[in-house]
C-alpha cells in the first residue's frame, strides 16, 4: 500500500498543527482529497516564503490529492492582521491576472495542471467582491464569537497596536473562502503556514456548522532559521523564484551560505532527497557540513531554475571561491565576432547595451585579459568569459 502523505509530511518535519487528526489520516489514506492553499497575488513572483507550500502541494498531489490554488484577489485588498501596518492598494484585475500567470509558470515546476488530480487556480475576488454585506454578516458572521476571535494569536498581537474592523473581517472572509471551495469543489482540507492557524481552523469549523460535513485544517512549521527568524531575507531584500529578481547564482549562494544548524531542516522541507540520504549528509556538524550545503544549494536551484542553470551557478561558485580550479560549465554558442556578442549569446548580459556597460565598468575579462574596448573582437574559438568575480563560463564558439 502507498505511504500515507501525512506520514511523509510528518517524517520531513512539515506538520505543526492539525484538527481531527485520526479522521484526517484515515481519509487521506483511502481517497483523493481536494485541498487548498491561499496565495497573495501582490507580486509577479513567488518567493522563498512560498517555497514550502509548493513542496507540500507536490507531496500531496503525488499521493493522489487534488491541489486548489486560491489566489486572494479579494482578500489582497484588505490587510491581513498578522503584523502589517500598511493598507494594501487596490489592484486591477489585469495586474492580478498577470501575477497569476507568473505564479502558474513557477508552480508548474512542482505541481501538475493536467491529469486526473490536476491542480486548479481560483480567485476569491470572484465571490468576495460582489457580496451583499448584510447577507454576509447575517449568514456567516452569526457563527463567529467575538470573544473567541479576540483570543486568537493573530488578533491578540494586533490589539496592542490597534486593530481595525476592516482587518477584523479577514478571518470571516478566509473562512468563507473555505466554505465556497467546499461547496464548489468538495474541498475539505485547508493547508498553510502556522501563523494562519486561527483563520484555517475558523474555516473548517464554519463548514462543520453550516454544512454538517467533515472539514480539516493542517498547518506547517514556518521556514525559520535556528534563531527563529523567517528565511528568505537578504540585504538585497526577498529571495525570489523569478531569475530576473534573484539570479540563479544569488539563489544558489543564499542556500550555500545558510547556518550549519539549518541545513538538515531545509533539506527535509525543501528537497525531494530521501530522509536517509539527508541524515547521512548532515551527520557531521564540522567542515563536512559544507558538502551538505552544496547539495542543498544545487538541489534547490535545480528545482526552481533547472539543471543547466544549477550547474552553472555551482561552477561559478566553485570558481569564485575555490581559487578558479573548479571545472567550469561549458556553453557552446553560434558564431560570435565580438566580446559583446559572446556576453549576449551566453546569457551573461541580457542585451548588447548591458554588455557594453559591463565592459565600460571594467567587469569583463576573457581568460586573463581584462576587456576595455566595447568593440573588442574575439580571436579564439575557446575561452573563459568572466563577469566580475562571481560569473565564470567556458565558451566554445561553433
Amino acid at each position: 500500500m502507498a505511504k500515507n502523505v501525512m506520514d511523509t509530511l510528518r517524517e520531513r518535519g512539515f506538520i505543526k498543527q492539525t484538527v481531527f487528526e485520526e479522521e484526517l489520516y484515515e481519509k487521506l489514506g483511502k481517497e483523493s482529497v481536494p485541498f487548498y492553499i491561499g496565495f497573495d497575488p501582490t507580486a509577479d513572483s513567488l518567493h522563498v516564503g512560498h517555497f514550502m507550500q509548493l513542496i507540500a502541494m507536490h507531496h500531496m498531489q503525488q499521493a493522489g490529492h487534488k491541489p486548489i490554488i486560491l489566489i486572494g484577489g479579494g482578500t489582497a485588498m484588505i490587510g491581513d492582521p498578522s503584523g502589517r501596518t500598511d493598507m494594501r492598494s487596490m489592484m486591477t484585475k489585469e495586474t492580478i491576472r498577470h501575477n497569476v500567470e507568473c505564479f502558474k509558470k513557477q508552480m508548474s515546476k512542482f505541481i501538475s495542471f493536467e491529469g486526473e488530480n490536476a491542480a486548479i487556480v481560483v480567485d476569491n475576488g470572484d465571490w468576495l467582491l460582489n457580496l451583499n454585506y448584510v447577507d454576509f454578516i447575517r449568514d456567516i458572521g452569526a457563527h463567529f464569537s467575538v470573544n473567541k476571535m479576540l483570543s486568537a494569536e493573530c488578533f491578540k498581537q494586533r490589539l496592542e497596536r490597534g486593530l481595525s474592523f476592516l482587518e477584523f473581517n479577514y478571518m470571516l472572509m478566509q473562512a468563507y473562502d473555505f466554505l465556497v471551495l467546499h461547496q464548489k469543489y468538495g474541498c475539505s482540507l485547508e493547508l498553510g503556514g502556522d501563523d494562519q492557524w486561527s483563520n484555517i481552523l475558523a474555516g473548517a469549523n464554519l463548514i462543520r456548522i453550516k454544512e454538517q460535513k467533515p472539514a480539516y485544517a493542517m498547518t506547517f512549521t514556518l521556514l525559520t532559521t535556528s534563531e527563529g527568524k523567517k528565511m528568505g531575507k537578504t540585504a538585497k531584500g526577498a529571495v525570489w523564484l523569478d531569475e530576473n529578481k534573484t539570479t540563479p547564482y544569488d539563489f544558489y549562494q543564499y542556500w550555500r551560505n545558510i547556518n550549519d544548524d539549518d541545513v538538515e531542516k531545509c533539506m527535509n522541507l525543501l528537497t525531494f532527497l530521501p530522509v536517509e540520504t539527508i541524515k547521512e549528509l548532515c551527520a557531521h556538524k564540522d567542515e563536512r557540513i559544507n558538502k551538505a550545503k552544496e547539495v542543498l544549494a544545487f538541489e534547490l536551484t535545480k528545482e526552481v531554475h533547472g539543471e543547466e542553470k544549477a550547474r552553472l551557478a555551482e561552477s561559478q561558485a566553485k570558481a569564485a571561491f575555490g581559487g578558479g580550479d573548479a571545472e567550469l560549465l561549458t556553453k557552446e554558442i553560434e558564431t560570435a565576432e565580438t566580446v559583446v556578442d559572446a556576453l549576449v549569446l551566453t546569457g551573461i548580459a541580457k542585451s548588447k547595451g548591458e554588455a557594453r556597460r559591463l565592459i565600460e565598468q571594467g567587469g569583463v575579462s576573457v581568460d586573463d585579459r581584462k576587456i576595455a574596448d566595447v568593440n573588442a573582437p574575439l580571436t579564439a574559438k575557446e575561452f573563459v568569459l568572466h563577469k566580475g568575480k562571481k560569473v565564470h563560463l567556458k565558451v566554445i564558439v561553433k
